[in-house]
């Protein structure tokens, strides 16, 4: 088992399964696209145990930002549940880049760093300051699909 997945259960963490759309809806893309040495990380919302995504609604409104933060996470267990399908072991992430945080933002709402942080901080306990570090922008929408608090991307370096 890899360091990264070890480093999971001593937390007592579990990636979830594959993502279970709501009823009706088709996703026809990739929610991880390896170009080369470099993984591209679709769009990705908190995810409940069974895979159905977390729809709680505006954040401000509907969710706290507590509530968010931990959304936030669930939604970095959700990107590390894709990359280990897509790369077959997280060890194999040599660095994070970049990552878009979008927060389902009530009017008002302007503590969307907060709720990303819900992600980095999961990223960098995980992999640590330096495989872990990565570029960020957190930015408040009108809108989210599905009505979910929180939608991460990114993109990661692979390792050969």
């Amino acid at each position: 088992m890899s360091r990264i997945e070890d480093r999971l259960r001593t937390l007592g963490l579990t990636l979830p399964p594959p993502l279970a759309p709501p009823p009706g809806v088709v996703l026809p893309f990739r929610f991880v696209h390896v170009v080369g040495r470099r993984a591209l990380i679709s769009g990705h919302g908190p995810q409940n145990p069974d895979g159905t995504l977390v729809t709680t609604g505006k954040v401000g409104r509907d969710v706290s930002l507590e509530q968010a933060y931990a959304a936030a996470k669930l939604t970095g267990l959700a990107i590390l549940g894709s990359l280990k399908r897509a790369l077959g072991d997280l060890d194999r992430v040599a660095a994070w880049g970049r990552v878009l945080g979008m927060v389902n933002s009530a009017p008002g709402f302007n503590r969307q760093p907060l709720v990303i942080n819900g992600f980095s901080d999961l990223i960098l306990e995980l992999y640590g300051p330096t495989v872990g570090a990565h570029s960020r922008s957190a930015v408040g929408l009108a809108e989210l699909p599905f009505d979910i608090p929180v939608e991460i991307e990114g993109e990661v370096e692979l390792r050969d």
